[in-house]
């Protein structure tokens, strides 16, 4: 019944945009995005690199999360109309997530769509990888919906991880951009963090800061504490949970947050060692070249129900645990295997230079000009 209300909301907005499609096709560049409602980093640093590159085009930003509430609700199925019209009338599109109106419709050929994923990478499968799973879509769902489908370019840090994404997107090669994103650049600037991180956090100072970054899951609450109760007294260290954005209404505890308001990006920079599980942080992480560990112990069941692109186990079998206790061991012995970090990092995300916003931007003025 979904997929068929889906088929009859898809032909009333190509009805709708039909004669939007007449408005004239203006020097722009749309920004759309259901991730958040403001811009992201990669937006912020890409915005400004294209500013330079092409200072007459126009950028124009449509961020909206899909809010609680009918009225709400309606309020942004209008603001889909808004989007029609900057698609209608832009030469360039760039998207971080799935979108309705640029899946769903038939566009003007002077478009050029680029999807630019909201992560940079996937350790766990995504997409069209998981139609059908229990974590992933209904396939029904997903064919009504044109999942993926009207994009131009797919940027991908490296060939691996382009391969990947072929899977993920179904598209060909010759659709996959080896870019790395903007959030790059971020990562690799000294902005000064560690030192406004210790003047508002004093006591840390003495202290090994450990970060563990979570994907986002159900059993996410159960598997902190499993962390939590083995580093509540491990002398020297002190472990920060920062959880994913999707559970940011979760009250946070105390006893392992920190003063300050600082972006999961400082947050790497400030810490001595960083913990995640299935999350694509992981290849953002890689690139500081800190000590990085999986905490995993729901491996097994989460590769069989939700599905795994990197084996974790074969790529970084001395950094990846089932056993809270067997991790906070092997970062209490010091001992770290870096040759194998530096493989990870170099096979899922080939540009660690702090250039990549000024390589988008030109890329995306040969699709303006074009």
């Amino acid at each position: 019944m979904k997929a068929i209300l889906f088929q009859i909301l898809k032909l009333g907005l190509r009805i709708i945009y039909a004669p939007i499609k007449l408005f004239k096709t203006k020097n722009r560049v749309v920004y759309l995005s259901r991730q958040s409602n403001d811009k992201s980093i990669d937006m912020i640093r890409l915005e400004k690199a294209i500013a330079e590159e092409c200072p007459d085009t126009e950028q124009v930003f449509r961020l909206r999360m899909i809010p609680d509430g009918l009225g709400a609700k309606i309020k942004y199925c209008l603001g889909i109309i808004g989007d029609m019209y900057y698609l209608a009338t832009s030469r360039v599109a760039l998207l971080d997530t799935y979108s309705i109106t640029v899946s769903c419709l038939n566009h003007k050929r002077s478009l050029k769509v680029v999807q630019m994923w909201h992560a940079l990478g996937a350790i766990k499968k995504f997409g069209l990888q998981s139609v059908g799973t229990k974590e992933g879509r209904d396939e029904k769902i997903s064919r009504a919906m044109c999942m993926h489908k009207n994009y131009d370019y797919i940027l991908a840090p490296s060939k691996a991880t382009a391969k990947l994404y072929m899977e993920a997107f179904g598209y060909p090669a010759e659709n996959m951009k080896i870019c790395s994103l903007p959030r790059v650049d971020e990562i690799l600037t000294d902005n000064e963090s560690s030192a406004r991180f210790f003047s508002e956090n004093p006591a840390l100072g003495d202290k090994k800061i450990v970060l563990y970054l979570p994907t986002f899951r159900d059993r996410e609450a159960y598997v902190a504490q499993e962390l939590k109760v083995e580093f509540q007294d491990m002398e020297g260290y002190h472990l920060i949970v920062s959880t994913h954005p999707l559970f940011s209404k979760v009250k946070r505890d105390p006893d392992f947050f920190y003063n300050g308001t600082f972006s999961t990006y400082d947050l790497m920079k400030v810490a001595d060692i960083i913990i995640t599980d299935y999350s694509a942080c992981a290849f953002e992480a890689s690139i500081l070249m800190k000590p990085l560990y999986f905490f995993v112990p729901d491996y097994e069941e989460y590769s069989a129900e939700r599905g795994i692109n990197v084996n974790l186990k074969e790529k970084m079998p001395s950094a990846t645990f089932e056993n809270a206790e067997d991790l906070c061991n092997a970062i209490k012995s010091g001992n770290y295997d870096l040759d194998r970090l530096y493989e990870f990092k170099s096979k899922y995300v080939e540009n660690t230079k702090a250039n990549n916003a000024e390589i988008l931007a030109k890329f995306v003025s040969l699709l303006i000009n074009n």
